[in-house]
């Protein structure tokens, strides 16, 4: 693998060796019936360079660009277009309320925006009010009123015929902001994050040395792009020459796997937790567990002598998965440990990695040659990785250094001298890295639940063991309040039922009685804990807990629920 310093380097390299591959398959649905459009690596640059042309003749060079909408082929073109041309790109989060998508692109200081049709009612009450310093307002299809993605590059490529140049021979200024981010932010205001081609494309690098990938591969592009770990994922898979797919939504997931012949999934746990139950439910079901169990214990031994047969063993497991799965890369949280072992049991490659958006994203991840479980690997290539402020167990913050670390919060010169030092990032997450180099994340610095007595209390721990009971849908594990001592908490649960899953071991039970069978399955898992992290106190829910738009939990807004409904 060739080390590029820029986005443009790696597109221009794979369309050299990878020119009539399917980069992506656009599905399209009419009266329920679908038609499969390919695009190929050379058409995928041709779109890009014709677009981006557009957008220089629109007056956008080195002037920023925000892109608002679903995982789909327009978001690809409108991201490349903005990176290949030396434009800032500004991806933005599609779930945005009406008031943070005006003050993103506000404080962007973007002058286009290219978004996807679902939220034209969201960009015509913003171009009305006329707040923004956004010019250029283009639709990812044709809508009338509106300049769009496919007009762009048809009258792009008449430019480019004509001699226009301009565009296609931009000079990169790699070491630069390339893309400004907003992080979902469990805070107020969400924080905005400057990152470097540079950094990216040396992110990319770093993991092509430890993943393996290939040109066969069909990945789905689940995450949302707007999140660092799905966009730069795409980059990965671009780099590589594979095909990639779109999913039709999260309950369509399992029938797009097979439709696809899907065989990399790049997912944060929670799905990948699903995905498992699923599968394992399905198993259950056909009365199949105890045999699986049985070849786990025959396939492990074989392995000893270097014979693998668990790619047949374990059909039934991964036709639940589509038939093709190969791997699946876990980030974002905390992976449980058993899942992550069950899937490497069953032949499907399980990595986990470890990053922040302020990171380009990856620092630490797994390889198929350096694996512990329960430890998210060992820090890439490219990368430093310390432990400061330990306590008397070793467990300390995790700070990176690197050429993948951003450059600062875009106009925050406090919040970035906050996580910023010496060329350091302070990540604001403890863990700690034993003998073998391996780095163990014990959870977020913020979150620990401190005890009168001094002992600590990690949530990720134990809610990690509550998620493996199947009536759990999510967990939040918190500090509440002692009402016998204001200077004391007692751990406490947060649950969240899965309706379903009841619905089928109990049948129609009233709340009250769920509550006491699971709590008395939180006591049995007490029983493993130490006696300082006992679970004290359950609240039982059927109501989603309150997430961002990449599924973690607003651990701040959950309590201030909590101790509302308390008070009350």
């Amino acid at each position: 693998m060739e080390r590029f310093k820029n986005i443009k380097e790696i597109i221009y390299e794979s369309v050299k060796r990878y020119s009539n591959n399917i980069a992506f398959t656009i599905k399209t649905k009419i009266n329920k019936e679908a038609t499969y459009k390919s695009i190929t690596y050379k058409q995928l640059l041709e779109d890009v360079n014709s677009f981006g042309t557009s957008l220089y003749n629109l007056g956008l060079k080195g002037k920023r660009v925000a892109i608002l909408g679903r995982n789909r082929y327009e978001w690809v073109v409108a991201h490349l277009a903005n990176l290949l041309g030396n434009i800032v790109s500004v991806p933005l989060d599609k779930d945005l309320q009406l008031e943070e998508l005006e003050t993103s692109l506000i404080r962007s200081k973007a002058k286009a925006i290219v978004f996807d049709e679902k939220y034209i009612e969201k960009i015509q009450k913003i171009k009305q009010r006329g707040n923004t310093e956004v010019k250029e307002f283009i639709c990812m299809s044709k809508q009338e009123g509106y300049i769009d993605v496919e007009e762009l590059i048809n009258s792009g490529k008449k430019l480019i015929e004509k001699g226009q140049q301009e565009y296609i021979n931009a000079e990169i200024t790699e070491k630069e902001m390339g893309i400004l981010l907003f992080t979902s932010g469990t805070t107020a205001k969400s924080k905005a994050v400057m990152l470097t081609q540079y950094g990216i494309a040396t992110n990319i690098y770093d993991m092509l040395l430890v993943e393996k990938f290939y040109e066969t591969d069909v990945n789905i592009a689940f995450l949302p792009f707007h999140h660092i770990f799905g966009s730069t994922g795409m980059l990965v898979m671009l780099a590589v020459g594979l095909k990639t797919v779109f999913p039709d939504g999260l309950k369509y997931i399992k029938s797009n796997l097979k439709e696809y012949g899907v065989s990399v999934f790049i997912g944060v746990p929670v799905l990948i937790d699903k995905m498992y139950k699923t599968v394992m439910s399905e198993i259950e079901k056909q009365g199949k567990t105890k045999l699986i169990n049985r070849a786990v214990k025959v396939s492990n031994f074989l392995l000893k002598f270097k014979i693998d047969i668990r790619r047949k063993l374990f059909k039934a497991v991964i036709d639940g998965l589509g038939g093709k799965m190969r791997t699946i890369i876990s980030g974002g949280a905390p992976l449980d440990q058993n899942i992550a072992k069950r899937f490497d049991e069953f032949g499907i490659q399980m990595i986990q990695g470890y990053g922040l958006t302020e990171t380009s994203p990856v620092i630490i991840a797994e390889n198929p040659k350096r694996k512990k479980y329960g430890s998210t690997g060992v820090p890439m290539e490219h990368v430093q990785i310390e432990i400061v402020n330990k306590d008397d167990n070793g467990i300390g913050e995790i700070r990176a250094k690197g050429p993948n670390v951003m450059l600062g919060y875009y106009e925050d010169e406090e919040r970035t001298n906050e996580v910023l030092k010496d060329g350091w990032f302070y990540t604001g997450d403890l863990g700690y890295i034993d003998k073998d180099g391996f780095v163990f994340i014990t959870g977020r610095k913020k979150d620990l639940i401190v005890l009168k007595n001094g002992k600590k209390v990690f949530p990720e721990e134990i809610e990690t063991l509550v998620l493996r009971l199947p009536e759990v849908e999510e967990c939040f594990v918190f500090g509440m309040p002692s009402k016998e001592d204001e200077n004391d908490v007692k751990v406490s649960i947060k649950l969240v039922y899965n309706e379903k899953v009841v619905k089928e071991k109990y049948g129609d039970i009233l709340e009250e009685e769920l509550y006491k069978i699971i709590w008395d399955k939180i006591k049995e898992i007490n029983t493993s804990l130490p006696k300082y992290k006992y679970m004290k106190h359950m609240i039982l829910t059927k109501e989603p807990l309150i997430k961002t738009t990449t599924n973690k939990v607003k651990r701040n807004e959950e309590m201030k629920l909590i101790l509302s409904e308390d008070n009350k």
